[in-house]
């Protein structure tokens, strides 16, 4: 039996006899529906992406996103389900994004999986959007047992949580203003990058020439695991408005902001898991599928003796397999909700109950 299967078994065998889990993500602007089966793990998922209809605006606009929810959201489940070669009455329960996140958003995804499990007479569980984000790595292969420190880093977070069970997390740093993902996209917007902004401040960074500019590390140079990417925000838009604002200049500037960036997650991270004695490391969210963030953390892993875990590229952006998993997790342990209607915009991920 392989390390997944085995966790997996441990993990999800009280609802191997009840059938697959539905997951639904809908907390802000990817519409993520999958299948998750105790015994064969994932079976199906599919995702779909408003980038473009955002694009017009330069961000989300939540009255537009939650409407593509409810175009979307039916069809895509019928799809997986078709993917999953099962129907609904094969399923034996239902997960879905209960917060945080847009309000509107998360409404059609928790009103549509409430319904669903209600109709048809099974559990059904609402999930904290980070704690899936937190699991997704447990999607692969070779997965991180607890204890670890996970780094959950995106456009709306940038937290370092220690581990020591499913359902049993600590906080030790936190954003204390815009989060890395916020501030990669804030950053490419100010140099004229088209929407969305990160990845294509991290694709031009890699035509920058190293050395020719340098921001600071921030709130490296004291003790603590909190975030502050504002300031360094700031620092760019001064040099873009204070350069010819050519394209390689452009590109400079955006190799010395991600390595600005980089340098101050793997600092935090290395210090994080010095404070928890953990020597294993999780990446999550959005950001873990930036490149340098991977070699960078890989080196500092070799040095100082800790793995790093990441999910797959597909599943470092919001989906609906991590919120199947993480609710199969969930049922597994006999927790379940009734059938009020109900999602928290902002939500502590420390107030959740143990999975146990």
């Amino acid at each position: 039996m392989t390390g997944r299967a085995a966790y997996f078994t441990v993990q999800t065998r009280k609802i191997a006899k009840s059938g697959p889990v539905l997951g639904v993500e809908t907390s802000c602007d990817e519409t993520g529906v999958a299948v998750f089966c105790p015994e064969r793990g994932l079976v199906a998922h599919t995702l779909y992406s408003q980038i473009r209809m955002h694009a017009d605006y330069g961000g989300v606009v939540p009255e537009l996103a939650s409407r593509d929810h409810v175009r979307k959201l039916l069809p895509l489940i019928r799809e997986t389900l078709a993917r999953a070669g099962i129907t609904t009455r094969d399923l034996g329960g239902v997960a879905y994004t209960a917060g945080p996140g847009l309000v509107g958003a998360l409404l059609v995804g928790a009103a549509c999986a409430r319904a669903l499990a209600w109709a048809l007479q099974v559990p059904a569980i609402g999930v904290h959007h980070m704690e899936g984000h937190l699991l997704a790595p447990l999607l692969e292969a070779d997965p991180p047992q607890p204890p670890f420190v996970a780094l959950l880093v995106s456009g709306g977070h940038s937290m370092l949580i220690e581990v020591s069970a499913i359902g049993r997390y600590r906080l030790l740093g936190d954003t204390l203003d815009d989060a890395a993902g916020e501030a990669f996209d804030k950053t490419a917007k100010l140099m004229g990058l088209p929407y969305p902004g990160g990845p294509a401040l991290a694709a031009l960074a890699g035509q920058g020439r190293p050395g020719a500019f340098r921001f600071s590390r921030p709130m490296t140079d004291r003790p603590g695991l909190d975030f502050s990417f504002s300031g360094l925000k700031t620092q760019v838009l001064l040099a873009w408005q204070g350069s010819d604002q050519g394209e390689q200049t452009r590109a400079d500037i955006a190799r010395a902001f991600e390595e600005a960036i980089v340098d101050t997650l793997v600092i935090k991270c290395r210090r994080a898991l010095e404070a928890a004695g953990a020597s294993r490391l999780v990446i999550a969210g959005g950001v873990g599928a930036n490149r340098r963030l991977r070699a960078e953390l890989a080196a500092a892993g070799d040095k100082d003796g800790f793995r790093t875990y990441f999910p797959r590229l597909q599943f470092c952006t919001d989906n609906g397999a991590m919120i199947a998993l993480a609710g199969a997790i969930r049922l597994a342990h006999g927790q379940q909700q009734d059938a009020t209607v109900q999602v928290f915009p902002r939500w502590d991920l420390e107030s959740l109950p143990p999975a146990v």
